[in-house]
């Protein structure tokens, strides 16, 4: 019997926090995994052009760079001391190779980081994503029931309320 491995993306109201933060990182959409979630190098996309997903609710502001200078400052950090105990280097060379290095961590981790912060605020239904989610989700049950009791709040009424 063959081994058959489904990758299909999982319906965004049963997604986890580990799977929406997966999908971020790699700059996919939180929801569906098919979209682009950046338009450009950090700026969130308004909506997921596959799957129609609005993503202008998400709030990272300052998350991500403090989570990318703790993990760079503390990677940078080991190296420098590491090379200052165990090998004998020039000044000028120190001075060549840790500042770009620090850089080009940071500029390569930045959105990465971004997009799994995105996609936990996604999972979790922080700032607005909780209400779309929801509202996504009734609409698939009257759709899929029948029943056309939306109320104002864009819940499906209770039988007997």
């Amino acid at each position: 019997m063959p081994l058959t491995i489904d990758t299909a993306p999982t319906p965004s109201a049963d997604i986890t926090a580990v799977q929406a933060m997966k999908r971020g990182f790699l700059g996919h959409c939180p929801a569906c995994d098919k979209g682009r979630l950046f338009g450009r190098f950090l700026k969130v996309a308004d909506s997921c052009d596959s799957c129609g997903t609005e993503l202008h609710h998400h709030r990272a502001d300052d998350l991500p760079p403090y989570l990318v200078i703790f993990l760079v400052g503390h990677l940078i950090g080991y190296g420098i001391l590491m090379t200052e105990t165990k090998m004998e280097m020039p000044l000028w060379a120190h001075l060549a190779i840790w500042p770009l290095l620090t850089v080009i961590l940071c500029l390569a981790l930045l959105q990465p980081v971004k997009g799994a912060v995105v996609g936990l605020q996604f999972a979790l239904g922080m700032h607005g994503f909780g209400v779309s989610r929801t509202k996504e989700k009734t609409s698939m049950e009257v759709a899929g029931d029948g029943r056309t009791d939306i109320g104002q709040d864009g819940f499906a009424g209770r039988p007997g309320a």
